[in-house]
């Protein structure tokens, strides 16, 4: 899901990272060399990985069920759909980042949480379609629970289908936060130095497709895992998404 095109706005990080932009129908990305996944996370990177690097067992019937107290209803997760590797769970870190950030890697399709004592919390995430992958750094600057979805004109003249889900919100046509937004329970509004980038981690409607190449850049998490990063994530964190 992109908001704005990216072609207007590159973006350089600290390090130097360069966001070369090619519009809404997707982003190349360029800049430093960013440590191997493997030597991060303790060689246990790709899909396919086994044992090791994992810590303790998740109970994922507890992980996974139907939440109350939310504004909308969260259903519960059918975790047997999916790939057990994309399922949350904590593994070991040996990365140079600090507790509190977020680590991307779209050709794994994992979100890590970097968490103190050499540890990261894992999610699985679904990331952008061929076409649409960026990588660089970023920061969450604004959060919203339950928010509404505005897809922007290019995504609607490439899907003319959208068009039929799309009524009157506060912020122009779009789908209503709720049970019906593609972005599901919780977005996080990635910035660089030039404001809005237009990529958001975000819930899910489809939770099935964690685990695979089907956005239009932005990274998406089951509704249970998204919630789960919200409440550690403020405004504030820094984003990094590996190349």
């Amino acid at each position: 899901m992109l908001m704005v095109s990216l072609s207007r706005r590159q973006f350089f990080s600290s390090s130097a990272v360069a966001l070369a932009a090619a519009g809404l129908a997707g982003c190349a990305g360029g800049g430093r060399d960013m440590p191997s996944f493997g030597d991060m996370f303790g060689g246990f990177g790709g899909p396919q990985g086994v044992g090791g690097a994992t810590i303790g067992k998740p109970d994922y019937q507890a992980i996974y069920g139907s939440f109350s107290g939310e504004q909308f209803p969260v259903l519960a997760f059918d975790y047997a759909r999916v790939d057990p590797v994309f399922l949350r769970q904590i593994v070991r870190y040996q990365g140079p980042e600090r507790p509190g950030t977020v680590v991307v890697d779209p050709k794994s399709r994992y979100l890590f949480f970097v968490e103190p004592d050499q540890r990261a919390t894992r999610y699985g995430v679904g990331v952008g379609r061929e076409g649409f992958l960026w990588n660089g750094v970023a920061q969450i600057n604004m959060r919203r629970s339950w928010p509404d979805w505005i897809p922007p004109k290019e995504m609607v003249d490439r899907d003319p289908d959208i068009r039929a889900q799309l009524v009157s919100t506060k912020r122009g046509l779009g789908v209503p936060g709720g049970s019906r937004s593609p972005l599901g329970a919780r977005a996080l509004y990635l910035f660089g130095k030039t404001g809005d980038l237009g990529y958001r981690i975000h819930g899910t409607t489809e939770p099935e497709t964690i685990g695979s190449n089907v956005s239009s850049g932005c990274i998406r998490m089951v509704n249970q895992d998204v919630i789960h990063l919200y409440s550690r994530a403020p405004e504030g964190t820094k984003v990094i998404v590996l190349g």
